[in-house]
């Protein structure tokens, strides 16, 4: 539980971590992990649980399609970090975060609108 919603911590496989985002894609999961590895963070991954497609309205549709009810809908993480005083936020902004080419790492980047993060444009000028 966090004192406030800006800096969540919780205990993610039995470790209290610092929550850096919840319900990512594979995709997500895997530039996060990367990214906060290179900078030296202990990462801690786990699979969030599967929410079940709604069951079907009528019972013809149910006869017709039992197996599709129990499928996953989608399969999302939570990411962590062991060092609760680590906040994503702060980490952007206070420029302590930097890419495997040495840039620092920008909000536009972080939220991977940018392949390349430019931080020789200042955030308030940038068009992301």
């Amino acid at each position: 539980m966090a004192i406030n919603k800006n800096h969540p911590f919780e205990d993610i496989d039995g470790i209290k971590c610092a929550v850096v985002e919840t319900g990512v894609d594979e995709n997500r999961k895997e530039f996060l992990k990367d990214l906060l590895e290179y900078n030296r963070y202990t990462v801690v991954v786990s699979a969030e649980q599967a929410k079940k497609a709604p069951a079907p309205a009528s019972e013809t549709e149910a006869t017709e399609t039992p197996a599709e009810t129990s499928l996953p809908v989608s399969s999302t993480y939570k990411i962590g970090v062991t060092d609760v005083t680590f906040n994503a936020i702060n980490a952007i902004f206070g420029r302590l975060l930097k890419t495997r080419d040495g840039r620092v790492v920008t909000m536009a980047y972080w939220y991977q609108k940018e392949k390349v993060s430019r931080d020789d444009i200042p955030y308030f000028e940038s068009n992301n």
